[in-house]
């Protein structure tokens, strides 16, 4: 391996939304710096299951929808 190619590696504290707090290695800053955490999984809706709408006003999705409505992929 090449000496001064590769970041540091060592351990950070992280801290979740809540306040809890754990170690972890990572090259994220210095030895000992700590993460705040603004999303994390106990407050983002991908991982509390919160619902989301998929609005879209002649977007992408139209056109996409638009476009291969003909299509059946094989369905039967």
């Amino acid at each position: 391996m090449k000496v001064d190619t590769h970041p540091q590696y060592h351990f950070i504290k992280v801290v979740m939304t809540d306040g809890t707090e754990f170690l972890t290695r990572s090259t994220y800053g210095a030895a000992g710096d700590k993460l705040n955490l603004d999303i994390d999984p106990l407050t983002h809706p991908a991982w509390t299951g919160g619902s989301q709408q998929l609005l879209d006003r002649g977007g992408r999705l139209s056109k996409f929808n638009s476009r291969f409505a003909g299509m059946s992929f094989g369905k039967k």
